[in-house]
């Protein structure tokens, strides 16, 4: 959604080339012309960042014929420290403008469907729209801090036009729709894409297991599209539907894919909790503790650790706070590993030990009680931390483990 149109080479190349013809037309008028204002949704594709597809406005100059449209999900590849700047939530995106085959020229290369769905504006009303959308291109209010829920290039289009049309737009919300938290809006479309959709359920933490109103919904554009399609205008007239007409662009054949794929979080996890089972047994049999392996679990689960707290409180994201995965990726088992390396003290080491048994067991606690909503496929992370500091703790004065020619 946000990075439709500089992903690739040659949209930004596209993007650039029409800039300078493109700035000639913003400068003239609203009032000069009537328009066709109508909103372009775009279905999902199969890469991430196009996931959960994308809106834009399109605008259709009736006397020239210039068909333009305004994209609020864009940003500038070359602004410096921008992965840094990615990461941290501090970069900035902007509204960009470019034709109308250049902007589809993606979606049909891709075969990604794509609706219009044409207002049912008076001409001030368009004109209005127009003189909005010109003032947001200015090059002093073209940028914005973009916020995946709140302020993309879908809620962009709903305050532009709520500002636009004030009490005159009615959304008409259905009153019986279904209820589902920001985390199930985003499930529905991460779904086909399991390693995806377990780096957002990391990351992501309990502020998103709200329910989501009618109203933030259309943060999704299939959303939008949907309020589009109920809402209705009043005060100039009868009572009359905002959309006046849906045109289908792009309706491509889908292309069904029921391949099973082994290689994912559920099976992969599954398949590690089982063979951890396996090594502590054969170890409680042998009397030994492998220590590298255990090194490794709580290495790799520190570090997780470090960059759920990192996400929490060294960036922007107001989504990654209160991220309770903390309980069992916690950035203290590096300690736990550093412990392990080194001629432990037994003593700190148990209660270490302790510690993060108890902080797994509070993680199924949070889980089960609905605090957070955790990813299906972390139960057998759990149950791998449970049964190892479970196992360590009890033997680990018994067995060869800390026994000098180990």
């Amino acid at each position: 959604m946000p990075l439709e149109i500089l992903k690739h080479n040659f949209r930004k190349r596209l993007f650039l080339s029409t800039f300078l013809f493109l700035a000639f037309f913003i400068t003239l008028p609203a009032s000069a012309a009537t328009y066709k204002i109508s909103l372009l949704t775009c279905d999902p594709g199969d890469e991430l960042y196009s996931t959960f597809g994308h809106s834009a406005i399109r605008v259709v100059e009736l006397e020239s014929g210039q068909d333009l449209v305004f994209n609020y999900g864009t940003f500038d590849f070359n602004t410096p420290f921008f992965y840094i700047k990615f990461i941290r939530r501090t970069l900035d995106y902007q509204l960009s403008l470019t034709t109308t085959a250049n902007f589809l020229r993606e979606y049909n290369y891709f075969k990604r469907n794509v609706r219009e769905q044409e207002l049912n504006l008076s001409p001030e009303q368009s004109q209005a729209v127009v003189a909005f959308l010109q003032n947001n291109y200015r090059p002093e209010n073209r940028k914005y801090r973009y916020d995946f829920f709140f302020d993309n290039c879908a809620t962009r289009i709903t305050g532009m036009l709520e500002s636009v049309l004030g009490q005159s737009l009615r959304w008409n919300y259905p009153t019986e729709a279904d209820e589902k938290t920001f985390r199930n809006l985003i499930d529905e479309y991460v779904y086909p894409l399991p390693w995806s959709d377990l780096g957002i359920d990391l990351a992501l933490g309990a502020v998103i297991d709200r329910e989501a109103t009618a109203a933030e919904k259309a943060f999704l554009p299939d959303y939008l599209e949907a309020s589009f399609s109920s809402a209705t205008i009043i005060g100039d007239g009868p009572e009359r539907p905002l959309v006046s007409r849906t045109n289908t662009i792009y309706d491509f054949p889908k292309t069904a894919n029921n391949e099973f794929n082994l290689v994912n979080p559920y099976v992969i996890f599954w398949v590690f909790a089982i063979l951890v089972g396996i090594v502590t047994f054969i170890g409680f049999k042998k009397k030994r503790l492998f220590k590298g392996f255990d090194i490794s679990l709580f290495t790799i689960l520190g570090l997780l650790g470090v960059l759920l707290v990192f996400l929490w409180f060294f960036t922007a994201h107001s989504q990654t706070k209160n991220n309770w995965n903390l309980f069992w990726a916690f950035p203290g088992h590096l300690y736990i590993s550093y412990l392990l390396i080194k001629k432990p003290n037994k003593v700190i080491l148990k209660k270490l030990l302790l510690a993060a048994m108890i902080l797994a067991d509070l993680a199924l606690v949070v889980w089960l009680l609905g605090f957070q909503s955790f990813h299906p496929s972390i139960l057998p992370l759990l149950l791998i931390i449970i049964l190892r500091t479970n196992f360590l703790y009890y033997n680990i004065d018994r067995f060869s483990y800390l026994r000098k020619r180990n």
